[in-house]
């Protein structure tokens, strides 16, 4: 079996199937595929031409074929064009729950070459309100219970022209006379094989989502068509390559069509970047959960659907791994789990071997919202090798790691780990100062401290903002969280530093409880004692039986665990 290594180099190669040369772009040299997709709509192109002899997605009891999947966007893309006004550049903005109508109003915006605008679900009305009036969109596609959020505040919205309710009508939501709400069944009655004829450029914007915001407002990241392109293209590369070197993050498909359990947030790039888009040109069927995640109803559909692929946020694997009736479900049929940055994946490894007993591949990425997904990534026999690294680099992106001189640091030392390549975003809406900030001299300053090796693995060490410096001892908070999650008798774990007048902080640990697990302060310091240096044992520790406060794409929000603001959502996972 040839290692991942020889499989990159001749899959990336002069005459390869994923040959890399280097190209101008927009003024830098950048390595990109010879061979790509000029834009999204090729992907909807590739969707349509596979007509409707397999099911592209199911939500309940409706299905669609690719076929007429791709015809009934298209008749969104020329309706809102056709009747109300929607151009190139204009942006079009989705607040739902994952269903097929965000999948539709996702292809028929981009197809046309307008900008999708994904606003998380589990907004506020404020925030659901600022990131209207902040990118200035022209139209709202909305289930009823988001949209009541912000049905009464629309005159605070002097962009917003029409909504477009998906589950509704105007009457439901009290604005019977409004000429602005209308139905989402008004877009979708003339299904048509023609897409909407605009010239599309790599490099025009494709999508605007807003970053997680644990701190301050979020700021709208902005994917290109180049950007989305290449991390599909990076991701059907990874598929390839895995099955050539044995850790495929796709199964064979000469066995059939693979079947993905599609749970990530669409708002999000894991949902959105690596599923709706891989899964429409890769021909997976989505298997979409209807309502809010849980892992009974994911259980029941990886039997029900007999599914092969689960890619999704660490934090939902965790839960459906625990579920005290795991086993009761027939879970044999998944052969590849892939899941985003966990800190902790050597534990979530063995958890997924145990529940999906024919599991071949787990994968870990790493990325970020403004890198349009995954970064890097590892999987087979690499994740297991290196249980706590996040993978080489994928084709085409560099990382390297920089010092506080913003100097590269030699290899193996701790530094903020720096991106390059045509994944990352084209800059924060509308805001200049700030983008400039993130990317200096072409480079993504990711605010993630971490590491690579000699053989260019990387490995995330913390958050630059959440590093702890006690004592003059750096204090990764990562390390400590790894060591405390491997417990039996912990379910989730969070390190904080507190202040503290002569070592300038101190180690808090807050961990979340299995239940009818009985552990005392003193026995997690002894577990972390056990283990690690005396200076990371935690100082203070704090036992809950809830869980933890994360985000949609699962990262803890530490910022409500050390009492600074109010929650950012309205929902945790």
């Amino acid at each position: 079996m040839p290692t991942s290594a020889e499989v990159r180099a001749q899959l990336t190669g002069p005459g390869g199937m994923f040959e890399i040369t280097t190209e101008d772009v927009l003024g830098r040299p950048t390595q990109v595929y010879a061979n790509r997709m000029p834009s999204l709509r090729s992907v909807a192109e590739a969707g349509l031409m596979r007509g409707d002899a397999q099911t592209f997605l199911v939500y309940g009891e409706r299905t669609y074929g690719f076929g007429t999947f791709v015809e009934t966007a298209n008749s969104v893309a020329h309706t809102l064009r056709r009747s109300f006004g929607i151009n190139k550049g204009d942006r079009v903005a989705v607040l739902a729950q994952n269903n097929p109508e965000w999948c539709l109003s996702f292809w028929a915006t981009v197809s046309q070459g307008a900008v999708l605008v994904g606003l998380n679900g589990w907004w506020t009305t404020d925030e659901v309100l600022y990131g209207l009036q902040d990118s200035g969109a022209k139209v709202l596609v909305a289930d009823r219970k988001r949209f009541e959020r912000i049905a009464d505040s629309l005159d605070q919205l002097p962009d917003l022209e029409h909504v477009f309710l998906i589950d509704g009508q105007a009457v439901d939501v009290g604005l019977a006379d409004d000429p602005r709400i209308h139905t989402f069944d008004e877009l979708t009655g003339s299904p048509t094989p023609d897409f909407v004829d605009e010239d599309i450029a790599e490099d025009d914007h494709a999508v605007i989502f807003y970053t997680s915001g644990t701190t301050g407002r979020p700021k709208g990241a902005i994917s290109t068509h180049r950007s989305m392109i290449a991390n599909l293209q990076n991701t059907i590369y990874n598929a390839v390559a895995g099955s050539l070197a044995g850790g495929g993050a796709l199964p064979d498909a000469g066995k059939g069509q693979n079947v993905s359990l599609f749970t990530s947030p669409l708002f999000h790039v894991s949902g959105c970047h690596s599923t709706l888009v891989v899964g429409l040109l890769a021909g997976l069927k989505l298997v979409m959960p209807e309502g809010r995640f849980t892992p009974e109803r994911a259980l029941e559909l990886i039997q029900e659907h007999q599914v092969t692929v689960w890619a999704t946020v660490p934090t939902m694997v965790w839960r459906l791994c625990e579920h005290p009736d795991r086993h009761d479900y027939d879970t044999s049929s998944v052969r590849s789990v892939a899941f985003g940055g966990s800190p902790s994946a050597d534990e979530l490894q063995r958890m997924i071997r145990e529940t999906f007993p024919n599991v071949a591949s787990t994968s870990n990425a790493y990325g970020l919202t403004e890198t349009s997904s995954v970064a890097t990534v590892i999987s087979g026999q690499d994740a297991l090798d290196r249980p706590t690294s996040v993978g080489p680099p994928v084709p085409t992106v560099e990382v390297r790691i920089v010092g506080e001189d913003g100097e590269e640091v030699p290899t193996g030392e701790t530094g903020e780990v720096c991106i390059y390549g045509p994944i990352l975003m084209a800059g924060y809406w509308n805001k200049p100062k700030a983008t400039a900030e993130a990317i200096r001299d072409g480079w993504l300053r990711t605010g993630d401290l971490g590491h690579v090796d000699a053989d260019g693995f990387v490995y995330i060490t913390d958050r630059k903002k959440d590093m702890i410096i006690r004592g003059g001892e750096n204090i990764y908070c990562v390390e400590i969280e790894q060591r405390l999650v491997t417990h039996p008798g912990i379910a989730d774990a969070a390190i904080i530093g507190v202040p503290h007048s002569e070592l300038g902080e101190e180690v808090k640990a807050v961990v979340q409880l299995e239940p009818g697990t009985s552990l005392t302060e003193a026995d997690v310091r002894q577990w972390v004692a056990d283990g690690l240096a005396s200076f990371k044992v935690p100082t203070y520790v704090e036992l809950w039986q809830d869980k933890l406060p994360r985000n949609a794409s699962g990262k803890l929000l530490k910022n409500v665990l050390r009492g600074e603001g109010a929650v950012s959502f309205a929902e945790t996972m």
